[in-house]
């Protein structure tokens, strides 16, 4: 970069190019939204054959390369905005050395050589002649830098020292430009589709490959934003994206999606929007490493001949699974990883059928067993909300149940109350117990953990509500505990009401505990559930101690606290069917039929703010 090109740059242009790439992204992002949410959904509710089929396919294929445009067109307007900002950075450094050049009677050359004029004390009846200082000096090695300034206090005219400051700050202005250029000239070129129509894994992948390359080379335009909020205050996250520009809130996203999407406060269509790229990038990895697992593991032979073990002799007709295909299998499903829960996820994006009930991803990540946040309808525009705690069991690979009760239940609170709108969460936003024996029992510290990123995210959605909204907690099973430890530690939650269902406790021995009124804590549990024999802690079973023995069968003390059904927790109670009893291969399917029947249609009239 020479001192001419770099005096004629107008980084206004390449931010006036940022502006053109960015408009493109909200275009396609709006077109992916008419496609997903109007069009395939008008065809799911109005058409059925082999034709609405196809066309359905077809759809998803345009929304994917949508999406891709979308999350590539955003990072170029990020990387221009950065390429931009780190020129603009160096042309005010040349330009505010060319003013001070002139104000000292020094004069640059076009090829960045200093000359300064003659001054000084006379000598011999001679004032101390001028000079040039040649072009290229920059100050990046101390010894020459020490060099030059023994030079200059040795020189009798003081201009020649200024002249070499003017050199060293037009060398470094300029060394900035150019490696500004040589920076970015390379992410820029990096951010190019395959001349194809297919949005592939591999376009995926590099999204996420030039989503960390934008974002490490824009590192200093980014950290000239208003910075991000330390702490986990949801108010706080919306004071700082609303003071943020719409340029400066899609250069973030871009860049930052993972961070942008967790972030409880911002907008539903914000976090959406994050977390669907997070998604999106995550499944190709997970789905390129599969493929490749299989590569490196392909499949055994499956079935072999039968042999009686009495005999010893073959059993015609009669197959077995061989061992070998058995711990092949085995492996094969743990290389999944998280795909079974992401594709549950994209499912239910692929098979809306309206803007009410359409869902929003406001959460998601693979770590640890994997967590998801999904609304069913939008819950910043909502006038009821109800936020529902999965228990024991559930992860990010078997979210699909979780979900399915997630939109029955605003189905049928929208079916009960069509005047009001109702938005209907699943919160998977913690690590879940996954055995009732090995985690779940007398171990709160699945609860304890949750109790704070729950909190927040509760008063996150309350604070992004456009107006005053009716909210529910709904716990289920282990997730009951979880809701009662949340509200019962924070009693300034934006809660309403809360509903118990299948509790083995909510971690408090009365309804007033959770700090909303105990004619607003409603409980219910099946007569099949086998919750209801859960026992009081062990700690009171000890031998010396009689009351314990009476606490074992009396109908207050279960395992968190007292039984949120029963008279002494003071709360409300509501009709659930019986369930259906235990079977004989250990299932407790009453455990889990709380979102059918009068269960469901007395859960969805608490959500509406009626009584069941």
């Amino acid at each position: 970069m020479d001192l001419a090109t770099l005096q004629a740059l107008e980084p206004n242009e390449y931010q006036q190019a940022a502006d053109g790439y960015r408009a493109t992204s909200e275009m396609a992002g709006t077109a992916k939204e008419t496609i997903d949410n109007k069009i395939s959904a008008g065809i799911r509710n109005q058409l059925r054959g082999e034709t609405a089929d196809a066309a359905l396919r077809e759809l998803k294929k345009l929304s994917k390369n949508f999406h891709y445009v979308q999350a590539e067109c955003a990072l170029v307007s990020t990387a221009l905005d950065g390429f931009a900002f780190d020129l603009a950075v160096a042309k005010q450094k040349l330009e505010a050395a060319l003013e001070d050049a002139r104000a000292t009677n020094c004069t640059v050359g076009p090829d960045g050589s200093v000359n300064y004029p003659a001054g000084g004390k006379e000598a011999d009846g001679k004032t101390p002649e001028g000079g040039t200082v040649p072009p290229g000096v920059t100050p990046a090695d101390p010894m020459v830098v020490a060099v030059d300034r023994q030079a200059a206090n040795i020189n009798p005219n003081p201009n020649f020292g200024k002249a070499i400051e003017l050199a060293y700050r037009v060398g470094d202005a300029l060394k900035e430009a150019t490696d500004a250029d040589a920076k970015w000239a390379p992410k820029l070129r990096a951010l190019k589709a395959d001349d194809d129509l297919v949005v592939s894994n591999r376009d995926w992948t590099d999204v996420t490959s030039d989503t960390d390359g934008v974002r490490d080379a824009g590192k200093n335009y980014l950290d000239s934003l208003p910075h991000p909020p330390q702490g986990d205050s949801p108010k706080d996250n919306k004071v700082w994206w609303d003071q943020l520009t719409p340029q400066q809130q899609a250069d973030y996203l871009s860049v930052h999606p993972d961070s942008i999407g967790a972030m409880d406060g911002l907008p539903a269509t914000v976090r959406d929007q994050a977390n669907r790229t997070v998604l999106d990038e995550t499944h190709a990895q997970a789905q390129l490493d599969y493929e490749d697992w299989l590569k490196k593991h392909p499949e055994p032979k499956r079935y072999e001949n039968y042999f009686n073990p009495m005999t010893g002799t073959e059993v015609k007709g009669a197959l077995v699974e061989t061992q070998e295909w058995k711990d092949w299998d085995k492996a094969r499903k743990k290389a999944r990883g998280g795909l079974d829960g992401m594709e549950a996820i994209q499912k239910h994006f692929d098979t809306s059928t309206g803007e009410d009930a359409r869902p929003y991803l406001l959460g998601f990540d693979t770590k640890n067993r994997g967590h998801a946040i999904v609304s069913i309808g939008n819950p910043d525009t909502a006038d009821n909300v109800v936020t529902y705690v999965p228990g024991t069991g559930a992860n990010l690979n078997n979210i699909d149940g979780d979900i399915n009760r997630a939109q029955a239940l605003q189905a049928k609170a929208q079916y009960l109350d069509p005047s009001h709108s109702t938005a209907s969460l699943l919160w998977l936003g913690y690590d879940a117990p996954q055995s009732l024996v090995g985690d779940a029992a007398y171990n709160t510290s699945f609860a304890d953990h949750a109790r704070e990123p729950l909190s927040n995210f509760l008063t996150g959605i309350d604070t992004a509500h456009d107006g005053p909204v009716n909210s529910t907690l709904l716990g289920h099973s282990y997730g009951s505990l979880v809701a009662g430890e949340t509200m019962r530690d924070h009693p300034d939650l934006p809660v309403d009401n809360a509903i118990l269902v299948g509790s083995p406790g909510a971690g408090v021995n009365h309804a007033k505990d959770l700090h909303i009124g105990a004619d607003h804590v409603w409980a219910a549990t099946a007569k099949n559930d086998l919750v209801n024999l859960v026992p009081p802690p062990a700690g009171t079973l000890a031998p010396l101690n009689p009351m314990a023995y009476w606490r074992l069968f009396n109908d207050h003390s279960i395992m968190y606290g007292n039984d949120p059904t029963s008279d002494d927790f003071g709360g409300q109670t509501f009709h659930v069917a019986d369930g259906k009893p235990p079977t004989w291969s250990g299932k407790v399917p009453a455990h889990s039929q709380y979102w059918d029947g009068d269960s469901l249609e007395n859960m969805a009239k608490i959500v509406t703010g009626g009584r069941p």
